[in-house]
């Protein structure tokens, strides 16, 4: 699947039961990597609240899911330069945002091995971030320690996603296992 909005893992063992559960939400697709789907939800923004309806209705029903991240920002990349380019292009708009407040980035790579390392491109765009808030006179600072917001980025080979998360969606929505 080319266009994808949430990156979906799943426990071992579940991939069938979450591709029937998540196929009420929107397109589904199989990837490459051990456990991993994608989708094309028709309402990203409310995939995680209509899952815990579900999980209202049928308490087990969550259970094949580990972790599920709808991106707000996907974008393409064919060389670790241009997903550093393309990854600041699409976090700049959110600096108003982090005005002032504590965050960081988390990524989850799938792909590129060897060319992109996920705990540098997190201090990359870590620092990008701060060094942006800095010029605007609004200082950030990076902290694991309760957040005000964490940033998700996802990839799957050449596709990357980005979405913004704040402390409070982070305590409603378990699904996300951002840390």
């Amino acid at each position: 699947m080319r266009e994808w909005n949430v990156v979906v893992t799943v426990h071992e063992g579940g991939f069938a039961p979450a591709r029937r559960l998540l196929e009420q939400f929107g397109e589904v697709a199989r990837t490459e990597f051990f456990n991993v789907l994608v989708m094309r939800a028709t309402e990203p923004a409310g995939l995680l609240e209509s899952l815990e309806e579900e999980a209202g209705r049928d308490p087990d029903a969550l259970a094949p899911l580990a972790r599920v991240v709808p991106v707000t920002h996907p974008f393409t990349f064919q060389s670790p330069r241009e997903f550093e380019t393309r990854a600041c292009q699409e976090v700049s708009g959110w600096a108003p945002l982090l005005a002032g407040k504590g965050f960081h980035v988390r990524m989850h790579r799938r792909g590129f091995k060897g060319k992109l390392s996920s705990l540098d491109e997190e201090r990359f765009l870590d620092h990008y971030l701060l060094a942006t808030l800095e010029r605007a006179g609004t200082p950030g600072r990076i902290t694991f320690d309760d957040p005000d917001a964490v940033i998700a980025l996802e990839t799957i080979g050449p596709q990357g996603g980005l979405s913004l998360w704040t402390r409070e969606e982070l305590r409603r929505h378990p699904l996300l296992h951002l840390d």
